[in-house]
């Protein structure tokens, strides 16, 4: 922090993220002593977004910076703490930030969730930060701040609780409501024509491990939820959306930590479609949609009948009446070889993606510029669940809308109770 002119930078303030998330910090944080400002390409866009944001945003500073250009993110990272970027897709727009920062020392946060492109940031940029001290924190977002930090508050009770993590551990999707946003669906859109033109990648998309450190000593394969009946939960369940980010981030956390979760941790991720008949139909109905979607986005002449005519466009996305009235209810479920188990409840009060996103990825950014000591977080590329400690928690259920909640526990002679009966 010395002779830092800024705690934080918000980068892409301009985007359909970075408006929210700067309308939280000057509307519903407004936290006196931070110091933060807002940055984007335009300096149009930024003066009108600071009249929309009202008469608390008209001393907030505003800076110029282009994705491209060298010297006006340099400028950036010279004066901050801690840069947020919101600017996607981050496999086309994000790569110089990240390198800066990392070779700078400057801290960074961001709500990727392109697998591919977070590899490679690590493979390039991860000797440099480490040097540096720059700690780079990618998947702020709902992807995937709830299933890392889910999983480390679970384990932290099971330890408590056990002596011992789970090696078992399954997240479900109780409910959720909420939008796409035109920046989030390019940045799969972009995912998709990489993978199309690259037999690698496609190779890389199947690893769920192809975040971890490459000496991993890993082997045990991961388990993919298509269509079956979760015991566990008396339910039907379906693939989840954001599975294959969250996994890969959560086995990212695993290699990483010291001592970790363990060498034969499993983890996987689904939809509760209900029981019976109709929770069958649910569950196959939500795995033919991801089918054809996929399939549609992988086929140029489809792809760009439906880019063109049916999906949102860059700078559209949920209305703000929509990311108000919207939420997400996940349930983790954990159990150790000897049969114990534990039971546990996230929630969070706006739409996943976007309302509730705006107010992690803030808090993501603030915490590691108070919380996190640079002596004791060595820099580099590091998971939500590896660079936060306690505050994190505080923070996201006093500032940001979620809770995180134990609902049971048992040892091997116990009965459980089922987590989804509220």
């Amino acid at each position: 922090m010395v002779n830092k002119d800024f705690d934080v930078i918000v980068y892409g303030a301009t985007s359909f993220v970075g408006k929210i998330l700067c309308d939280y910090l000057v509307n519903e944080y407004a936290e006196p002593k931070l110091n933060w400002a807002m940055a984007a390409r335009s300096e149009q866009k930024l003066q009108a977004l600071q009249t929309a944001l009202g008469d608390n945003a008209q001393n907030v500073p505003m800076l110029v910076a282009d994705s491209f250009d060298e010297a006006s993110l340099q400028a950036l990272c010279d004066r901050t703490a801690v840069i947020i970027s919101t600017v996607g897709p981050y496999a086309l727009y994000g790569e110089l930030l990240v390198k800066l920062c990392a070779e700078s020392g400057t801290d960074y946060c961001d709500l990727t969730g392109e697998a591919q492109w977070i590899r490679r940031m690590i493979s390039r940029y991860q000797s440099e930060a480490q040097r540096s001290g720059a700690r780079i924190v990618h998947c702020c977002g709902f992807d995937s701040i709830p299933s890392d930090l889910g999983v480390k508050f679970l384990q932290e009770h099971a330890l408590q609780r056990f002596g011992s993590c789970c090696n078992r551990v399954k997240m479900r999707v109780k409910g959720t409501r909420g939008g796409a946003s035109g920046g989030t669906i390019a940045s799969g859109i972009n995912l998709v024509k990489e993978a199309a033109k690259d037999p690698a990648l496609r190779e890389e998309l199947q690893d769920s491990y192809s975040l971890c450190p490459e000496n991993h000593e890993f082997s045990l394969t991961q388990h993919s939820v298509d269509v079956e009946y979760d015991e566990d939960y008396s339910s039907w369940v379906g693939p989840f959306l954001m599975a294959a980010i969250n996994t890969r981030i959560v086995l990212r956390s695993n290699a990483l930590m010291q001592p970790p979760y363990g060498k034969e941790f499993r983890y996987d991720e689904a939809t509760l479609t209900g029981d019976g008949r109709a929770g069958e139909k649910r569950a196959k109905c939500l795995a033919r949609l991801s089918r054809v979607g996929m399939f549609a986005l992988a086929v140029a002449p489809i792809r760009w009948i439906v880019i063109r005519f049916f999906l949102p466009k860059p700078g559209q996305g949920p209305s703000k009446e929509q990311q108000v009235n919207g939420y997400y209810d996940l349930r983790f479920f954990g159990s150790t070889p000897q049969g114990e188990e534990l039971r546990i409840k996230l929630t969070g009060d706006r739409d996943p993606g976007y309302g509730s996103t705006a107010k992690m990825l803030a808090q993501a950014a603030i915490s590691l510029c108070r919380d996190v000591d640079k002596d004791a977080i060595a820099g580099g590329f590091l998971t939500p669940a590896t660079v936060f400690g306690p505050p994190i928690f505080k923070r996201l259920q006093e500032q940001a809308g979620m809770t995180f909640e134990l609902l049971s526990f048992s040892d091997s002679s116990a009965a459980t109770p089922r987590p989804d009966s509220d």
